[in-house]
């Protein structure tokens, strides 16, 4: 009988061995003939300034809020900056999952602005896989502010435009990292030394502290176009929380520009004089239409 029972639970533990193994190549072979799209490579459709390769979800609505005070240079008598103030307030909206289209009022030259986002191709991995996510926006802005010279009040010269494709991967739950070469012109500039063209090459990466925040890098260097003495390349350190329906950034940065054509073409500041200041983003969604298509 003891013979028995012992041979019995040789038998059941092979078996039950086997099965494992069988269950375990069934699974492995189910994830080969499945493709599944890489998500949450940032926790935002906006890096800090810039774009991410990220989307608003079909039928959500974005609401942003960015926020700049003053530089930290402007001394104790300004709170280091605290006393002065800028913002955008803008509206960016899901028209698919592979569609934004968005909207925008700045503080800085009272600029109207507003964009076109559309993902071309989203990262996959499994049976279909592709290794990057590549996402076209392209944006328009108008400055709002007097101008007092009447040879120069002309609707077009108040007009600025921007485009650039955004190639990014999310190499690991740690670490995303994309690049944003970005063409930006304006019809108008201040001096006779800037340039109406510029080029520039922006590089944003995250990295996760935890499940619910992640520091972030988001900076442009100018490869065209940067006038001598003047143009600074815009450079945005930030850490991001995640709160439920909100995520909150807080960062310090030398640029006062929120759009693509302001912060690229018009940062003046100078990390290396102290010229920077603390700002924040703050995000909010909401379900506009409901749909069974998950928002990032």
């Amino acid at each position: 009988m003891k013979k028995l029972f012992i041979s019995g639970l040789v038998i059941f533990t092979a078996l039950s061995t086997k099965a494992q193994d069988d269950l375990e190549k069934i699974m492995e072979n189910d994830n080969k003939t499945t493709t599944e799209y890489v998500r949450n490579a940032f926790k935002s459709s906006r890096v800090i300034n810039g774009h991410s390769i990220e989307m608003v979800g079909k039928g959500v609505l974005d609401f942003r809020i960015l926020h700049r005070f003053g530089t930290f240079k402007s001394g104790i008598n300004n709170l280091f900056g605290l006393d002065q103030a800028s913002m955008r307030m803008g509206f960016d909206y899901g028209i698919s999952k592979n569609f934004t289209i968005g909207i925008g009022r700045s503080t800085f030259n009272k600029e109207y602005d507003g964009f076109l986002k559309y993902r071309i191709v989203q990262q996959k991995k499994g049976a279909k896989k592709f290794p990057l996510s590549i996402v076209w926006v392209s944006g328009m802005t108008l400055n709002s502010t007097k101008i007092t010279d009447a040879r120069l009040n002309d609707f077009s010269n108040r007009l600025g435009y921007y485009h650039q494709v955004i190639a990014g991967r999310k190499f690991s739950e740690a670490f995303s990292l994309q690049i944003a070469p970005t063409f930006v012109h304006r019809n108008l500039v201040d001096t006779r030394i800037e340039f109406n063209n510029m080029v520039a090459m922006g590089i944003g990466a995250r990295v996760k502290v935890s499940k619910r925040s992640a520091l972030l890098i988001d900076t442009y260097p100018i490869l065209y176009g940067s006038a001598v003495n003047i143009n600074r390349f815009p450079l945005s350190i930030g850490f991001d929380i995640e709160t439920g329906g909100h995520v909150f950034q807080l960062h310090i940065t030398n640029a006062k520009g929120m759009n693509e054509k302001s912060f690229i073409s018009e940062t003046f500041q100078d990390w290396g004089k102290g010229e920077i200041q603390f700002g924040f983003n703050l995000s909010r969604v909401f379900t506009v239409v409901k749909n069974k298509e998950a928002s990032w």
